[in-house]
């Protein structure tokens, strides 16, 4: 018999740096989740991934076990790693922060790819290249 889906949660963390603390603690908490079980699960997952900001989907049950499932890192994380930036500009159409290929973009666009809600290329890179205007990113080519 399958188990009794409480909620779903999705949330944005460290990769390998979990800790109890915000916003985490709080979120797992009021659900009654062993909050320790999923920070060392979740760490063990993403200790590969260090330096990303990693979003983990997670299925809490009636009977206060979980699942969790890895997704990858946002796609303006992505950019502004591939960049080497900070942040993006907090006025994107006149400060530019940075400048990305397209083919940089594609780049991206295929690693995200199993993320995003299409199998198309084309598509993905008009996602990326939209998020990289918005934190403006001037894309070249």
């Amino acid at each position: 018999m399958a188990k009794k889906v409480k909620t779903v949660l999705k949330i944005n963390l460290p990769a390998g740096e979990a800790t109890p603390a915000q916003p985490l603690g709080p979120a797992l908490g009021q659900h009654g989740v062993a909050i320790m079980d999923f920070v060392k699960a979740y760490n063990d997952k993403t200790k590969d991934m260090k330096g990303n900001t990693v979003p983990a989907v997670i299925t809490i049950y009636e009977d206060r076990s979980f699942d969790f499932e890895i997704k990858l890192a946002p796609v303006a994380d992505m950019i502004k790693k591939k960049l080497g930036i900070q942040k993006g500009s907090g006025v994107p159409n006149r400060d530019i922060a940075g400048t990305l290929s397209v083919s940089q973009a594609e780049e991206i666009a295929k690693e995200k790819m199993r993320d995003l809600n299409t199998d198309n290329v084309e598509a993905a890179l008009k996602i990326v290249i939209g998020t990289a205007r918005s934190m403006g990113v001037k894309i070249n080519g």
